[in-house]
């Protein structure tokens, strides 16, 4: 019946046949239990993301879900955040296949013309973010293998932090159970894929809590020129000071020495064969090494009866170089950057924020007032990447740059319940983005130093209403803002006519509208969402050619929809989860563009889809669980529509349906825990692209994925 929707049921419909499955559901309990026993569902979660302080997500007008620590590992490579968001309604994770460019992440269509990384969507881990103060993510530190969970914030209050917030995606590393624990984890699997991993817990006596958790991971690839390999160590410690004070320090770091890129395929190419590489790559042997390190220093403390402090400091180095197949003939021109990027990253910052707790009139009335400051140090050098006759090397240097940014943002929230029946959420950000820039290699009489400041008042307010004991309503709206990055910066002109940043751009400005609904029981939760969002100055590529990206904002853009979610828990064992999410993105006004090679300016009109956002998308999956024997046997289909690959809805991308089928044994003995995994994906052997370069220079737009892969997983712990 599953594959009947994907392929045959129109969005609306599809919305609506769960919309009714929520409905039918009589509401039975204020305050549902918990799951039976073996359930990988928690049916009423609670989330700190929306409020900063721990609240059940069904009293909260906000779209939210958390991905639970089961549903993290059972089964899964744990190597991508496309695993545990490939059901969450509104997320678009999609892995390229290509670890020298990351994963392809939106929200509610919110990033999606990123080429590479991740825009329009704030990342963080354990409260550090993993999105820079221009707005720019990057999550390929983010360790899954010690995640207790995820949880994922939609729609207007995303804006209550900060620049680039469509929506927000925070992981939290788990706590240590009390004792020791030793947790070692083998997988191998199809396209040569490894993974090892050693994990050590420690929840000793005085509040001492500690987790560490080191991975190593390779690939061959699916395509030529696709193997990647990755080393990642993150480490948490905490410490109970006293009764009223809690502090937390968190440590990782992340090597990549090599990713190879196999770029993008025309359409031509990806017919005769799509696991070649595109054109360039091995001549030029496109590649990315990444290394980071960070850490940080989280703060809690109980200050009286009624207010609580949380503070966090943290910094880190990041460094980038990156090899592209620019050809020989066109890096030629003085003024070209070169084809080789090395970026050195230096950044840090602190957010302080108070919560009170205080009664209003004999009613609940809950405070939260803070202060964030971000700072980010680029050094951006461009080399040519050739030296003599030999290709895909580091040459000469073309470009030397310092580049600065920070924020200084402010926010208040504020929740009040004026009955049992009513609860309203308000809050408000003012964000000051400043953007600096010092050119050591600028030509006689080019400006050395500029800069840029951005501002935005960014309000938002929600309203729930509990309409029956499990039955809750609610409305929010909020204003957002986006900043241009200081790669959307980084070009004025295609040919270098034009030097310096391109500060002529505007952020983009969103009104954003959500109404919904949500019900949960001891053994059901279900949510509907609709939502609106409208955006002036939205940033989209002007021209594309020679290796340089310049962009333009136009004029105005909508993004409306809806996402409906079913969570059922049917005893003996058997739970399922059911999404789905539909989206029309698009442009409302035209504008002019060259996208193309040679520059040839055509006009956008209104009505163009936004690429890499398909309109519909479909997540369908049953579980049993056997206990106390440990068996897990998950199946589940996932279906996506057809998606653009440019702006002028020229070139797209079929949709496709999968059948992937994971599963898990456990075995309990005296002083350890065995733990046998299976994965399967694309069980029908499907052939198709799972993500595109939007824009892409050559038409070169296409990411095709692998047909049917099996992996398996083990692990060992030490009790």
């Amino acid at each position: 019946m599953m594959l009947i929707i994907v392929r045959r049921l129109s969005a609306a419909a599809g919305a609506a046949l769960l919309c009714g499955a929520a409905a039918l559901w009589t509401p039975a309990h204020a305050d549902p239990p918990p799951a039976s026993a073996g359930s990988t569902l928690d049916l009423d979660p609670i989330v700190i993301t929306a409020t900063r302080v721990p609240e059940a997500s069904s009293d909260l007008p906000v779209s939210i879900d958390r991905i639970g620590r089961e549903q993290i590992e059972s089964g899964q490579l744990m190597v991508n955040l496309s695993e545990p968001l490939i059901g969450v309604p509104g997320v678009s994770a999609e892995n390229r296949q290509n670890y020298a460019q990351d994963e392809q992440i939106s929200v509610r269509g919110f990033g999606a013309r990123s080429p590479f990384g991740v825009r329009g969507v704030r990342l963080y881990a354990d409260g550090i973010p993993g999105t820079m103060p221009d707005g720019q993510g990057q999550f390929s530190n983010f360790d899954l293998g010690s995640a207790d969970h995820i949880e994922v914030l939609r729609g207007p209050f995303s804006a209550l932090y900060g620049n680039s917030s469509g929506g927000v995606i925070s992981v939290f590393t788990e706590d240590a159970p009390a004792g020791q624990r030793l947790d070692a984890t083998a997988e191998y699997g199809s396209l040569a894929t490894q993974r090892y991993a050693l994990k050590g817990l420690v929840g000793g006596p005085g509040g001492v809590n500690m987790v560490v958790d080191a991975v190593h991971f390779s690939i061959g690839g699916y395509r030529d020129h696709s193997a990647a390999e990755r080393n990642t160590l993150n480490s948490k410690a905490s410490w109970q000071l006293d009764e009223d004070s809690k502090i937390t320090f968190v440590v990782n770091a992340f090597d990549s020495p090599e990713a190879q890129d196999p770029m993008g395929l025309t359409r031509a190419q990806l017919a005769i064969d799509p696991q070649q590489a595109g054109t360039g790559a091995l001549a030029y042997n496109t590649r990315k090494s990444v290394q980071q390190e960070q850490l940080g220093t989280h703060y809690e403390r109980t200050l009286g009866a009624n207010d609580d402090l949380s503070a966090m400091i943290y910094g880190g180095a990041r460094d980038v170089t990156q090899y592209l197949a620019i050809p020989e003939a066109v890096e030629a021109a003085p003024t070209h950057p070169g084809g080789v990027i090395g970026l050195g990253h230096g950044y840090g910052g602190v957010d302080v924020h108070v919560t009170d707790h205080r009664s209003l009139a004999d009613t609940a009335l809950q405070t939260t007032a803070g202060v964030s400051y971000d700072r980010l140090d680029e050094a951006r050098r461009g080399y040519l990447n050739f030296s003599g006759g030999e290709l895909g090397v580091q040459g000469a240097l073309r470009l030397q740059e310092a580049n600065q940014v920070y924020d200084l943002d402010q926010y208040l929230q504020m929740q009040w319940d004026p009955s049992s029946r009513w609860r309203a959420e308000a809050g408000v950000r003012n964000s000051v983005v400043d953007v600096s820039s010092n050119n050591h290699l600028a030509a006689p009489g080019t400006p050395v130093e500029s800069g840029v400041r951005y501002g935005a008042v960014n309000p938002v307010a929600g309203l729930t209403y509990r309409a029956a004991p499990a039955l809750d309503l609610y409305t929010s709206f909020g204003k957002g803002f986006e900043t241009p990055t200081l790669d959307e910066l980084a070009y004025r002109s295609t040919n270098g006519s034009l030097p310096g940043l391109n500060y002529a751009l505007q952020p983009a400005r969103s009104d954003n509208y959500e109404i919904g609904l949500k019900s949960s029981t001891s053994r059901m939760r279900a949510t509907l969402a609709g939502f609106y969002i409208h955006t002036v100055d939205e940033l989209a590529v002007q021209a594309n050619a020679a290796g340089r990206a310049v962009y333009e904002n136009i004029p105005e853009t909508q993004r409306r929809g809806a996402e409906a979610e079913l969570q059922s828990d049917w005893s003996h064992g058997l739970s399922s989860q059911v999404s789905y999410t539909y989206i029309q993105a698009m442009t409302l006004a035209p504008y002019v563009a060259c996208l193309n090679v040679p520059c040839t300016p055509v006009v956008i009109g209104a009505g163009h889809r936004i690429p890499a956002v398909p309109a519909g998308s479909l997540y369908a999956g049953l579980t049993w669980q056997r206990q106390p024997h440990g068996l897990s046997v998950t199946l589940e289909t996932v279906g996506r529509s057809q998606i653009y690959a440019n702006d002028l809805n020229s070139q797209a991308a079929a949709g496709y349906w999968l059948l992937n089928l994971h599963g898990a044994i456990e075995q309990q003995l005296a002083h350890w825990r065995l733990n046998e995994g299976l994965r399967l994906e694309n069980l029908a052997n499907r052939s198709y692209v799972g993500t595109v370069i939007v824009n892409e220079t050559n038409a070169r737009y296409f990411e095709p994925d692998p047909g049917r892969s099996v992996y398996l997983m083990f692990t060992a712990s030490r009790l």
